[in-house]
């Protein structure tokens, strides 16, 4: 079944049944949100209450048990004081429902939650000051290290061996690179992966090993002011590409994303490693692999963009919103050179560190 078909396509008004049905509310005000292959809505209900129904493709529909284990994950994470979404039940008491639903293609079965609406405005939209950039470095290192703590029978289904989106799958690009043929990064795609394979795959072992949310976006983190000229973090969004992988797996992908629209994008990853330092410092190896696991996630992202864009060619502004700006971002970086953007970043970070720039929000 391709993308286009196991991503889900309701309408209002089946949506309007959906959150009556299974909830027990009447929707005044339906909205729909941005997704890559799933489908979600800001569904206001005529009580007054708000709140995102997610409804999820119909092929991560059939992975029940990481399914829950997200869900439990957000639960576990709101519980501690981080401010992430969380599920509400269903008239008979499920945080998750299976439906089966006709969205064009004949009755298929998706998998449902309504989840607390987080009030705030995404990163993306905000330009970033080096106190955001530290508060996702913070609070993107405090997730990891919370959710170490986490226990759930089915905790082993998060060890998710051919995950696209896990860093450590950066090899797995191989049978995608295809979608690149004729395009001069596809060398600089190839390059890093060559690199990676040589030289940060054989440190996997010396990294510290966590459980990833894996996304931490500029679309995925909600923002809120706190005091004249900071911002608070108010949301941590989207919990479906937690893996098990490694803490600094979490650093790079943070770093990689707050770089997509900033004017000064090498300037990013000195604040954001400050702010992660300050909750986990780095050990050597670590340090050392940084760099090109931020151009790792780069070629992830553009090569699977461009692959989900062949299959979804009606989503492509969305699908290729990160790819845009990324290619100008992966070329510069490999052009600037590991030691040169190190050299940047860390010492960026110990300025910080060293409180020349910054007081944190979160304290």
């Amino acid at each position: 079944m391709s993308m286009k078909e196991s991503k889900p396509n309701l309408s209002h008004s089946q949506v309007t049944e959906i959150v009556k049905q299974l909830f027990g509310l009447t929707a005044s005000i339906i909205r729909p949100l941005p997704s890559y292959d799933d489908q979600n809505f800001y569904v206001a209900s005529s009580d007054g209450g708000e709140f995102v129904l997610k409804i999820m493709n119909s092929a991560d529909s059939q992975n029940f048990t990481v399914l829950e284990l997200q869900t439990h994950a957000m639960n576990f994470l709101h519980q501690r004081g981080l401010p992430a979404q969380t599920a509400l039940p269903t008239l008979t008491g499920q945080l998750m429902s299976l439906e089966e639903i006709d969205c064009g293609f004949g009755k298929q079965k998706y998998m449902v939650r309504l989840l607390t609406y987080l009030p705030g405005t995404t990163i993306a939209k905000i330009t970033s000051s080096p106190q955001i950039l530290y508060e996702v470095g913070k609070i993107a290192a405090t997730l990891d290290k919370v959710l170490l703590q986490m226990e759930h029978p089915n905790i082993s289904a998060f060890q998710r061996k051919s995950f696209k989106w896990n860093l450590g799958s950066i090899p797995l690009l191989n049978q995608y690179l295809h979608v690149m043929d004729g395009d001069p990064v596809q060398k600089i795609v190839k390059g890093v992966m060559e690199q990676y394979q040589a030289q940060d795959a054989p440190k996997l072992t010396l990294f510290r090993k966590c459980i990833n949310h894996g996304d931490i976006n500029d679309h995925n983190l909600l923002l809120e002011p706190d005091g004249p000229s900071a911002y608070k973090i108010s949301g941590i969004l989207d919990f479906g590409d937690m893996s098990n992988g490694y803490f600094i797996f979490e650093l790079a992908i943070a770093i990689m994303y707050m770089m997509i629209e900033n004017p000064n994008p090498i300037d990013v990853g000195g604040p954001v490693v400050a702010g992660w330092e300050s909750v986990f410092p780095l050990n050597d190896a670590e340090r050392d692999a940084l760099y090109l696991l931020v151009l790792g996630r780069f070629c992830q992202s553009l090569v699977l963009a461009r692959h989900a864009v062949i299959q979804q060619p009606e989503n492509e502004k969305y699908l290729m919103t990160t790819a845009k700006t990324g290619v100008r971002h992966l070329c510069r970086l490999w052009e600037l050179g590991k030691e040169k953007v190190e050299r940047i970043w860390f010492l960026s970070a110990a300025q910080f560190s060293q409180g020349t720039v910054i007081n944190s929000s979160l304290d």
